[in-house]
């Protein structure tokens, strides 16, 4: 990621991440809910 994106450099020393921990946008692409169900409820988890 640095070296692709090293203009991104001066933000993550700031701050020490690139992302929020507080925000989530994503897609499934139209996938079904049982298959989307299925693939978070195989997801580690935090410990």
């Amino acid at each position: 990621m640095r070296q692709e994106f090293p203009d991104l450099l001066p933000h993550y020393y700031r701050v020490n991440r690139l992302w929020s921990g507080s925000y989530f946008a994503g897609s499934v692409g139209g996938a079904p809910l049982t298959v989307l169900r299925q693939y978070i409820e195989q997801q580690n988890r935090p410990g």
